[in-house]
């Protein structure tokens, strides 16, 4: 940006900022950190300094000294601590350098300040996210989706933390508005997806991760979703067939290797899933479900093969390391304990 375009950004932030101030100095007024009443010209020269005290963060932060700038932002909101642009920019400035807690603090006393922000609401949900805040950023994702109601994000957002919250009804009802704002993304689609598995609704569920592959390609992620709802519905070869492209493309993912272990197994390839199980193991030694899936896939191919021992004891290795990584795994006692 050339520096008459910095210029014009700063003047306009400086009339706006000086607009409020002017506007709310008339009467003497209590201030929120204890302080006792300020008399109109105390408060006026507060205000006055805050409001200085903003243009410089402005100006530091077009300068990129962000630290100089947030600094400049702690003593304006000190001064005034219902100066909710100035709130506003450090949820900002915070939000850059990756201090989210900061930032959401920030953001949350410019949105009480300026209940009509949508900005402010919707960083709110964003920096509580990453947080994993998840009552905090859905309580902000839609106070900013009725304050924008045709806002993609928004709503997208809500769907996402209302499903952490495991508050299903609700997370459907904001994936399928921002599949209505915008049909071209694949991201409420693949929601929606993972909201119907979750409410068992596993057909419904294939077919949203169906529209989202279509929209988006051959995702490994939303293909992985797709196995499994084929899994849960019982189309093995299916299952199979898509975790084979995922494992093409994604060689190391572990999961892939893990479904498509089971998918073997239902299909009765003991062999083939022994493999598939030891992969995973391999990619990730410390998982004990593949532990104890390559445990049974074991089990399974020393009874095909006249109770092979070698093979038993390799089944009863895989249970104890399993057990090892999870003791809580009360059916695997007992499993092991059958054929110990």
């Amino acid at each position: 940006m050339s520096n008459i375009g910095k210029s014009m950004r700063i003047m306009a932030a400086m009339g706006i900022a000086a607009a409020l101030w002017l506007g709310g100095c008339a009467q003497p007024q209590q201030q929120g950190d204890g302080t006792a009443a300020l008399s109109a010209d105390e408060l006026q020269a507060r205000r006055q300094q805050a409001v200085s005290l903003y243009v410089d963060a402005l100006m530091l932060n077009e300068l990129n000294d962000y630290a100089g700038a947030l600094q400049k932002l702690e003593e304006a909101t000190a001064l005034d601590n219902e100066f909710a642009l100035a709130f506003s920019l450090k949820g900002d400035l915070y939000q850059a350098q990756q201090q989210y807690a900061q930032s959401a603090d920030a953001y949350e006393r410019a949105s009480q300040l300026d209940p009509w922000s949508f900005k402010d609401f919707f960083n709110l949900g964003k920096v509580s996210q990453i947080l994993k805040q998840f009552e905090r950023a859905v309580n902000a994702y839609v106070a900013a989706a009725k304050l924008d109601p045709k806002h993609y994000e928004a709503h997208l957002g809500a769907a996402k933390c209302y499903f952490e919250l495991k508050d299903m009804d609700a997370a459907q009802q904001y994936a399928q508005k921002a599949k209505e704002l915008d049909a071209s993304q694949a991201d409420p689609e693949a929601l929606l997806g993972d909201i119907l598995a979750e409410k068992k609704e596993h057909l419904e569920a294939i077919a949203a991760y169906r529209r989202a592959l279509e929209l988006q390609g051959n995702q490994p992620k939303i293909m992985i979703a797709l196995a499994r709802a084929y899994l849960r519905t019982g189309r093995f070869s299916s299952a199979k067939e898509l975790l084979a492209d995922v494992i093409v493309a994604e060689p190391d993912n572990a999961v892939a290797h893990q479904y498509m272990g089971f998918a073997q197994l239902k299909l009765k390839e003991t062999e083939a899933a022994v493999e598939s199980y030891k992969t995973a193991v391999k990619l990730n030694e410390n998982d004990w479900m593949a532990r104890k899936s390559l445990g049974v896939a074991y089990m399974l191919w020393a009874m095909q093969n006249n109770n092979d021992e070698k093979i038993k004891a390799l089944a009863m290795e895989q249970w104890n390391i399993s057990l090892q990584i999870n003791p809580d795994q009360p059916q695997l006692k007992e499993l092991k304990s059958k054929y110990n």
